[in-house]
């Protein structure tokens, strides 16, 4: 509904999905409402930080408490110190909490949105930071075997009790779109700065 009303100019509903975001803000303006702690995990989190992002990226008017960037922000930086070395040397689980049923697994939404965060924090903010990040989550799904470069594929996820070991490879194609937006935001920053001395800093991946 953002992007609709950004591409067509039709207002009308602009207050109403406001609210509804505003809603779901919660603590810390990082999209954590107490009343969804039995079922909130990265990606559920994530997708709202996502909105928060299109919002600023189209130039929404922020809401009378936070900004739109900053929403984005707070998700990211909540996010970022879930990022898990002691399992499958890194990657964020899917769920938020320990009590919850998947806080044992690590699957491809929730760090295919943690990676298309952090590249379009990078792309609007030109923060190399977020660019790093997203570099290692990219890389990291990767070296799991969560994506597949010789053919392209996104599976679902795996145990941290078996250290991600073995691969579930169902695949969704939620997953797949995300990492290839993910992919492209990536590509456009480091295009657009390919002549600053900080890109040499980015040398992990090539993302033409």
């Amino acid at each position: 509904m953002i992007e609709y009303s950004h591409l067509t100019g039709d207002s009308q509903f602009d207050s109403l999905v406001t609210e509804g975001i505003v809603h779901q803000i919660g603590d810390y303006n990082a999209f954590m409402p107490p009343n969804q702690t039995k079922t909130l995990g990265n990606d559920d989190q994530s997708f709202w930080g996502l909105v928060a992002m299109t919002a600023a990226e189209v130039g929404r008017k922020d809401p009378a408490n936070f900004t739109w960037l900053e929403a984005a922000k707070n998700v990211f930086d909540s996010q970022v110190v879930r990022w898990d070395n002691e399992t499958c040397d890194g990657g964020l689980r899917w769920q938020i909490f320990s009590f919850n049923r998947g806080y044992e697994y690590k699957n491809s939404l929730s760090n295919g949105n943690f990676f298309l965060l952090a590249a379009r924090l990078a792309s609007f903010t030109g923060n190399k930071t977020y660019a790093e990040w997203a570099e290692r989550s990219y890389q990291w799904s990767v070296d799991i075997g969560l994506v597949d470069e010789k053919n392209y594929s996104v599976y679902d996820g795996s145990m941290t009790e078996t250290n991600c070991s073995s691969i579930n490879k169902i695949q969704w194609s939620a997953a797949h779109g995300i990492y290839t937006e993910a992919t492209a935001f990536m590509a456009n920053f480091v295009s657009t700065r390919a002549s600053i001395a900080s890109r040499a800093t980015l040398t992990i991946l090539d993302w033409r």
